[in-house]
This record gives structure tokens, C-alpha cells and sequence, in this order.
């Protein structure tokens, strides 16, 4: 993918990831999947959230979707932990230009290049670009 067909996806995410109160990085996911495999598309939302969730020291999650409640958008979903509902990431699944599109963003855990090169390596991922508040890594 070129950077120049998706730099206002990237940027958005920049933005998002700007104005919380605490320190997020991100990616972007691009995927192999078209609008025909949104089953699949679910399972690569569950294994990138679980590759997030390994590289921090919360313990055990769970995945809230956004059907599950009027206050939280279809088709986005949050990694929370089992005992305190902690926030651990939280993705939108997005269709771009008829493919499927991950923003999922976490608590910077100090090792994120890690985090990324494991979400770029789960099944059906294309690319994942890095993204910080300080901008992408395309």
C-alpha cells in the first residue's frame, strides 16, 4: 500500500490518538479480506487484540463489542481485562475503498515496534503501520 492512498486514514488516527489522558500508540491495519469474509475479518480483530494484550502486564481479557451496548459504535471493539474492566486496546473495523481496515490502538507499552511486527504477522494482515501521536510510520 502506498502511503499517499491512505495518509488521511493515517493522519486521523494520529488525531485519535492525541487528545486522551493517557500515552496511546496504534496501527493500522490493512487486510487481505473483502466485504465478503467479515467472519474472518472478526477472528484478525480477536488475534490482533491478543497480540496487544501479550505485551502488557494486565493479565487476562475479554473482548466488549460494540453491539453490546447503545453507548459504544458497531462494529468497535475493546480489549478489557477480566478483573477490573481495565482498558487494554480498542479497534474500529472500517471499509476502505471496498477492503477492510483495523484502527486498533493500545496504552503505549514500551516496546510497540514488538507489538506491531506481532499484529503484521496475525493471519489475513497485509500491512500494519505503526502510528503514534506523533505521526505513521508508512
Amino acid at each position: 500500500m502506498s502511503e499517499t492512498a491512505h495518509a488521511d486514514l493515517y493522519r486521523e488516527t494520529v488525531e485519535l490518538l492525541r487528545p486522551g489522558d493517557i500515552e496511546l500508540a496504534g496501527a493500522v491495519i490493512h487486510t487481505t479480506y473483502d466485504s465478503d469474509e467479515e467472519s474472518k475479518l472478526h477472528q484478525l480483530t480477536l488475534d490482533a487484540g491478543r497480540a496487544v494484550a501479550d505485551h502488557t502486564e494486565k493479565g487476562d481479557t475479554y473482548v466488549y463489542s460494540g453491539n453490546d451496548s447503545d453507548e459504544f459504535g458497531v462494529n468497535q471493539h475493546q480489549g478489557l481485562t477480566l478483573d477490573d474492566d481495565e482498558f487494554v486496546w480498542e479497534c474500529q473495523q472500517l471499509r476502505r475503498d471496498d477492503e477492510f481496515v483495523v484502527v486498533l490502538y493500545w496504552e503505549v507499552t514500551g516496546d510497540d515496534d514488538a507489538v506491531v511486527a506481532d499484529i503484521a504477522a496475525v493471519d489475513g494482515v497485509e500491512e500494519a503501520v505503526a502510528v503514534t501521536e506523533d505521526g505513521f510510520d508508512a
